[in-house]
């Protein structure tokens, strides 16, 4: 017999970055799904980075939050019906409404909720509860962004789209390392660039792959981002390259801007020496940007989380709005959005200075909203926001807190602190994908099971203001449940049935997208009133579509403000008079660095969902702090070896990398490790609390830090198909790989003997192979079980004693050894004709370092391109391009001349 047909892929979203590329998932019939990009969504165009070609790979149901609990008498959380844990909730909140007031609860939501569920989030909290109390870790990634947006613009609007970055001239990228965190768009600003021969300038502290690939690195000092930009007005003025059409007809306040502007940078000189950056560099910049028509400015996190991150963004959006470039090919001002729905949440008023459909807290808004509502209780003034939030749950001010889809313990500043506060509550509820979480670990009285990637079913909206499908393909998993359905579940609950008697996301999209609408007659920027009528096929089938969409069937357009129409009330955009930059870590210097956060290539956020898949642990494998070599000479830091960062606020034990691509005085560290993968390494605990008193953003790039080096006496790895519960007093992180789990391993020494310090590992000691070189302090040990390498662990007194894990990480994943391979086992390398591919370099392909070198040293490759061609390196995201490039070069040099 025929096997049945597959069935046709499903069409859905990537539940990742906020460029929103369009995925075709179809199920494996193991709970798993093949994943490939889909070609005809206009965001990627069937390009996935390393991380959205990997989300098969995400799947599994180990670690899942599969049923509700509850905590009970003695303090333990246990298994609960859904009627017991929704209950428990919606009387919780009740009571403590009725106790203390709207004011003493709130919910803290997430970018990877779709709108639908943050529009029900939303409307129970501000509409019936009556509380502004609705925050989102999207207030740590681009609230900056939007408040910069609204004093200019009246709204929080991106103007342009994806194809500027095609159409461009010239590209700057300002705290952005969109080769690593957006790479689909660097591709297609490199393209532009390789192609159409557009510049491209970096303006960044540190040196990144992004700027491996620039014209122009500006490698600025922390927090000067407005003295330059406040310097290319006034060398805008001072050139003549202004728009005076678009200045007289459709913007006010140009005078003060530009006033303001020349007080922070008088000169060119002025610039450089604030931002410690060579002259000609500046003018450089300065002249390639009067001089051409088409530039579009993008910026992200290094702008965004700052506190004066609107300032930032507002003095990039004057130099745009002087000159005229905003709303036209090629042109404007670009914010790339961290989060999948970063956007649908700020659509829906889940920001909590905002009302939903983009309506601030003004009179007629908030009773506009009552009567599309039938809701007298809505919200009178904005809630709190994350960082104050969290400090009112500390100081018993907030009493029931509700936390969906995300890990503050992890993400938020001073996270010690966080995690403290949130066992103060009298009520913490906490609705996720997954049950191993440092928030879970933070006492939470109900835990509730959401439906995860793949599963649920709504929209999503990207950075260039474009709807999109999520849609499911798999079965929800145990007694999960969608975020919408369950806030709705405890909204009628708490009686408010009437509003909440949804039966799909379809109703909840058609109602929001009707307020959109709603008494709007083109005073607000958001309309999506042409989709309200969807029906639920319409829904089903739905194509992606940027708003404004004011009639059924139609786009919104492109790009908006280029005749003006800007929503002021005079239609008028409005040039921002920036205050004078310093950063917040300034004052009162106590400690010699500063501490810069960020991501790595193959990680999101707090890595429930990548930490899953091997070849993304392959890149990056542990935790590690970036120095300056001069730095790391002053304080006695040695690469590959280990230093403990210390602020006001926490510490963490980290890998050192020593490196000249860091500023002098500055460090880096990466922010995905958190107490389920790593000893040490939750870097949100050492963050500073200061934010941007516009719109709330945390400083997260500028902690005062110091450093110190970590001796340790052992070091090692161990790898094991099942996980390990490792001794107390070990530094460790842990990685996914192909098999099992890996785990760097450092410690000092315990017991007197080798043998000892191994029986803490490994605890069935007895079925293991050993070698122990007591001279050279070496211990080596594996385990085979029927044939199949079950667990090796190799420990030196010194990291360079060991070899590599690569090879070892492949004999884990073979289903059985071979004789050579199991004899080579203690050796830990390949065999006399083993292969060995060597460090991950290319995550879309798993092509290794050994690899790429190989190429190159036997004559098969000599360029990125024949790499390319004949290992595949390269050609999907393109992210791991700048390491390629660089591998190639150092190749090529040690081929001998013939």
């Amino acid at each position: 017999m025929n096997a049945p047909p597959s069935p046709p892929p499903v069409k859905t979203t990537c539940p990742y970055c906020g460029v929103g590329c369009g995925v075709l998932a179809r199920p494996d019939g193991f709970g798993g799904a093949q994943v490939k990009g889909d070609p005809d969504h206009p965001a990627n165009f069937g390009r996935l980075c390393s991380k959205g070609s990997a989300l098969g790979e995400t799947l599994s149901l180990d670690g899942r939050l599969l049923h509700p609990m509850m905590r009970n008498g003695e303090g333990e959380l246990v298994r609960a019906a859904w009627d017991d844990a929704l209950d428990r909730v919606a009387n919780g909140f009740t009571e403590t409404v009725a106790r203390h007031g709207p004011e003493s609860v709130a919910f803290y939501a997430s970018g990877q909720l779709l709108t639908e569920d943050y529009y029900v989030a939303n409307k129970l909290m501000k509409g019936f509860i009556g509380s502004g109390n609705i925050d989102t870790n999207s207030r740590l990634c681009m609230a900056s962004s939007v408040a910069g947006h609204r004093r200019a613009f009246g709204s929080d609007t991106v103007p342009g789209c994806y194809e500027d970055l095609d159409e461009a001239d010239l590209l700057v990228l300002v705290g952005s390392n969109a080769a690593w965190c957006h790479p689909i768009l660097h591709q297609r600003m490199a393209k532009n660039r390789r192609e159409r021969g557009a510049r491209m300038v970096v303006i960044d502290p540190r040196a990144t792959p992004t700027s491996d690939e620039a014209d122009l690195l500006l490698q600025i000092a922390p927090g000067m981002d407005s003295v330059l930009f406040c310097g290319l007005f006034a060398y805008l003025a001072d050139k003549g390259a202004l728009d005076r059409a678009f200045l007289r007809d459709h913007t006010a306040g140009y005078a003060e801007g530009l006033a303001r502007a020349r007080h922070i940078a008088p000169d060119i000189d002025a610039v450089a020496e604030r931002c410690e950056v060579p002259r000609e560099q500046i003018e450089t910049f300065f002249s390639w940007f009067a001089e051409t028509d088409r530039a579009v400015t993008l910026y992200s996190q290094g702008v965004n989380q700052s506190a004066q991150g609107t300032d930032k963004v507002n003095a990039i959006i004057n130099c745009h709005l002087a000159t005229g470039r905003i709303g036209k090919p090629g042109t404007g001002p670009f914010s790339l959005t961290g989060q999948p729905n970063a956007m649908g949440g700020r659509e829906v008023g889940g920001l909590a200075n905002q009302l939903a459909a983009h309506m601030d807290f003004e009179p007629e808004s908030i009773a506009r909203m009552r009567r599309f509502w039938n809701a007298p209780n809505v919200a009178e003034r904005p809630g709190l926001k994350a960082v104050e939030l969290f400090e009112a749950v500390a100081q018993g001010r907030i009493k029931a807190l509700w936390i969906m889809a995300t890990n503050p313990v992890v993400s938020l500043p001073r996270a010690d602190a966080v995690q403290s506060a949130l066992r103060q509550l009298d009520l913490l509820v906490v609705s996720d994908v997954v049950s191993g979480t440092d928030t879970m670990m933070a006492s939470p009285h109900v835990v509730l099971p959401a439906a995860g990637w793949g599963e649920k079913d709504g929209t999503v909206t990207n950075s260039e203001r474009r709807i999109s499908r999520q849609r499911a393909f798999l079965p929800q998993a145990g007694e999960a449940k969608p975020d919408w359905w369950i806030v709705s579940e405890v909204a009628k609950r708490m009686g408010f049935a009437d509003a909440f008697d949804y039966a799909s996301p379809a109703d909840i999209f058609r109602e929001h997208a009707a307020l959109t609408g709603f008494e709007n007659d083109g005073t607000r920027d958001l309309d999506a009133s042409g989709l309200a009528a969807l029906s639920d096929d319409d829904y089903a089938r739905c194509d992606p579509v940027q708003w404004p969409i004011v009639k059924a069937g139609t786009d919104g357009g492109k790009r908006l403000f280029a005749s003006g129409g800007f929503f002021t009330a005079d239609r008028r955009a409005r040039f921002v008079a920036v205050a004078d930059p310093k950063l917040a870590a300034t004052p009162g210097r106590l400690l010699p660095l500063l501490l810069n956060t960020g991501r790595v290539r193959d990680q999101w956020h707090t890595m429930t969902r990548t930490g899953k898949s091997p070849r993304l642990g392959a890149h990056i494998g542990e935790p590690y702090v970036a120095i300056h070599p001069k730095d790391a000479e002053t304080y006695d830091i040695a690469h590959g070896g280990f230093a403990r960062i210390s602020t006001l606020h926490g510490s963490a034990v980290l890998r050192a990398e020593v490196s000249e691509a860091q500023r002098r005085g500055e460090i880096f560290a990466p922010i995905h490790w958190s107490a389920a993968t790593a000893s040490d390494a939750r870097i949100g605990a050492l963050v500073q609390r200061s934010y941007d008193p516009v719109s709330g953003q945390p400083e997260m790039k500028a902690t005062q830090a110091t450093i110190a080096p970590v001796r340790y006496a052992i070091h090692g790895f161990l790898l094991s198909r099942k996980p390990v519960d490792l001794p107390a007093g070990v530094w460790w992180a842990r990685a996914a790989v192909e098999g099992g789990v890996g785990y760097r391993i450092a410690a000092d020494r315990i017991g007197a003997h080798w043998a000892d310090i191994a029986k803490r590992f490994l605890p069935e000691h007895d079925e293991l192979v050993e070698f122990l070189d007591e001279a050279q302090g070496r211990y080596r040990a594996a385990r085979v079980l029927d044939g199949s390498l079950d667990a090796c662990l190799f420990l030196a007194k010194s990291a360079d004693a060991l070899p590599g894990w690569g090879w070892l990480k492949q004999q884990l994943a073979e289903p059985k050894l071979s004789e050579s391979a199991r004899r080579a086992l203690l050796a830990g390398r390949a065999p006399e004709g083993g292969v060995d591919h060597g460090p991950l370099v290319c995550a879309c392909f798993g092509v290794g370092r050994n690899q790429i070198c190989g190429a190159v040293a036997s004559g098969s490759a000599a360029s990125v391109e024949e790499i390319g061609a004949t290992l595949k390196a390269g050609t999907n995201c393109g992210s791991c391009l700048p390491e390629v490039r660089r591998l190639v070069a150092e190749a090529k040099e040690r081929v001998p001349a013939e």
